[in-house]
């Protein structure tokens, strides 16, 4: 059976969830944070309907050699890593292995924080409330790590927000995060790209555009508001 999709691109995805999260339109000391890359192009409209400043918090997994899909950990922005214990257990030369891994998803997070800010630095995190924005939840692991890596810098509130996600993932964040808001958990889950039209792939490009678009909007409210 062919499910309709709930959203016709990404762009429409973020209209809809921004609709769920009008109690933070406008308030002082929250920050929307997307995922890149799927996750910008939802979150710069979440920033643009909440009149909110935007950024991105790139995570990288550490994937063990030969089964990438299995995680010894994350990186995030700002050096924070976290580890996967019950994995790197398992493994011998664990530390060798998670050394090398960290240092080369390290030097591709550090490619994408250059490309995608072109110059202009991270926002100030601690205190703050932080709407963590994705294009979907499937397994929740890039989630779990980000989430993970933000209580490790000290923000006030973590709310998980996508507009669509497997309903047992959203449950599991509940119990990580302060606050999850799934606008929509269809019981026939298998991956998030089947509840959108348009799910072509975002670009760098695109990323870098949005995040400067989102800077330029941010920069004019500060203006107006002295």
């Amino acid at each position: 059976m062919q499910i309709a999709a709930c959203f016709a691109d990404r762009v429409e995805a973020g209209r809809q969830l921004a609709q769920k999260l009008t109690d933070y339109r406008d308030r002082k000391g929250v920050i929307v944070l997307a995922l890149p890359r799927g996750g910008v192009p939802v979150a710069y409209e979440v920033a643009k309907e909440l009149n909110l400043p935007l950024d991105v918090f790139i995570v990288r997994k550490l994937g063990v050699p030969g089964w990438q899909e299995l995680a010894m950990g994350a990186i995030a922005s700002g050096g924070i890593q976290v580890v996967n214990e019950e994995v790197v257990r398992r493994l011998p030369h664990a530390q060798q292995l998670l050394d090398a891994a960290a240092a080369r998803e390290t030097a591709e997070m550090e490619r994408r924080e250059r490309e995608y800010r072109d110059g202009r630095p991270p926002l100030q995190l601690r205190g703050c409330t932080v709407i963590l924005v994705d294009d979907g939840l499937a397994t929740g692991s890039t989630m779990r790590a980000a989430v993970q890596a933000l209580r490790q810098r000290d923000v006030a509130k973590i709310v998980v927000a996508v507009p669509v996600g497997s309903p047992e993932t959203c449950a599991e964040l509940e119990e990580e995060a302060d606050e999850i808001v799934c606008a929509a958990t269809p019981e026939s889950f298998y991956a998030v790209g089947q509840f959108y039209e348009d799910f072509l792939q975002t670009s760098d490009e695109e990323v870098r555009e949005l995040l400067a678009a989102a800077t330029q909007r941010n920069d004019l409210n500060m203006i107006k508001s002295k």
